[in-house]
């Protein structure tokens, strides 16, 4: 749902919020962001919701002391901190674009490493869209346009490196301060 409000913020054309269930909002839009700027803008505004949402939920399990809640609220934690990987097609790649485009490299690196540990079928196949765009985007790089798109101001810069380092910063605390010890 943050994605489509910073869309209609933004006056880009966007279609209506497709929900799908416990991973939030998804929109398509019909042109996209003219710079790395813009997208940062749009991708963050995602996670960021997500997790004002989580943190309701927590607040609400303090409030009720309740270890379900805390549990849900791990979880949206948890949704948002996978979603800021730096691969596109997460958010998380599209938001590094404003930091530095190399980030994608860890990000892969760090996909492939957790395929590696704990193998599983959506994070292959979110390696291998991962890996297709970067090799898309790398093959692309010197064509004209591309280089005004990734062109950041240094403030904007350290704006988004901020934003992101920081908001997963604050994700992994919500995880912690929502773990709940199970015992089996």
């Amino acid at each position: 749902m943050g994605h489509w409000l910073e869309a209609k913020r933004q006056g880009l054309p966007v279609s209506a919020p497709l929900f799908i269930p416990f991973l939030g909002a998804s929109i398509f839009l019909k042109e996209h962001p003219e710079s790395a700027w813009r997208e940062f803008q749009l991708a963050i505004a995602g996670p960021l919701l997500g997790s004002l949402g989580a943190l309701g939920v927590y607040a609400v399990a303090v409030a009720e002391d309740s270890n379900r809640l805390r549990a849900i609220a791990f979880l949206g934690f948890f949704i948002n901190l996978f979603n800021l990987l730096p691969v596109v097609p997460l958010d998380g790649g599209r938001i590094v674009t404003a930091i530095h485009p190399a980030l994608w490299i860890l990000g892969l690196v760090a996909l492939l490493a957790l395929v590696i540990y704990r193998p599983n079928g959506i994070l292959v196949l979110i390696l291998v869209f991962a890996a297709m765009e970067l090799w898309q985007r790398w093959k692309t790089r010197h064509l004209a346009g591309s280089g005004a798109y990734y062109s950041v101001l240094p403030w904007q810069r350290l704006t988004a490196a901020v934003s992101y380092f920081g908001l997963a910063a604050l994700l992994v605390v919500g995880m912690h301060a929502t773990h709940v010890p199970h015992s089996f």
